[in-house]
């Protein structure tokens, strides 16, 4: 049995691309028999330094987190500047954008990935933390977020 490329197989968070996140969060409320969730926007730029596909981007969404006993789903609702999340709705549409995972040590799991052929495409930082998205859809047919909390 080979090693975790990641270190763990804990999925802790499902992120969902959307169009309008009161909609959809009203819809989860219901579903869910809860209070609708309470969405604010992303850092900007300057405090998130936020790069998407190697270089610095201005793009921000809103997001919404609801959690559900172990995994939390992330509701994002993107702006118009490019990002991962806004390349998902355009291409796609709606729908689930990434599995993530928390991890310790962000570079070397990059490094891990990215020589495996799962190359970064989005990265930055949140109060708490960063976060990067990995192209791990060829292989996994869903990209990967990792989460590294500070201590």
């Amino acid at each position: 049995m080979e090693q975790s490329m990641l270190g763990t197989k804990v999925i802790t968070q499902i992120g969902i691309i959307v169009k309008d996140i009161e909609k959809v969060g009203a819809s989860y409320a219901k579903f869910f028999g809860i209070q609708p969730p309470t969405w604010f926007w992303t850092d900007t730029r300057e405090v998130a330094q936020t790069e998407y596909n190697g270089g610095p981007s201005e793009a921000r969404s809103k997001l919404a987190f609801i959690d559900c006993g172990q995994l939390q789903v992330e509701l994002i609702e993107p702006d118009e500047q490019p990002s991962t999340w806004r390349e998902f709705l355009d291409t796609h549409g709606e729908g689930v954008h990434h599995i993530a995972f928390v991890i310790e040590g962000m570079k070397e799991k990059l490094e891990i990935l990215n020589g495996s052929g799962m190359p970064l495409i989005q990265k930055g930082e949140y109060t708490g933390g960063r976060y990067a998205y990995v192209d791990t859809f060829s292989e996994l047919k869903v990209l990967i977020e990792l989460l590294e909390n500070d201590k």
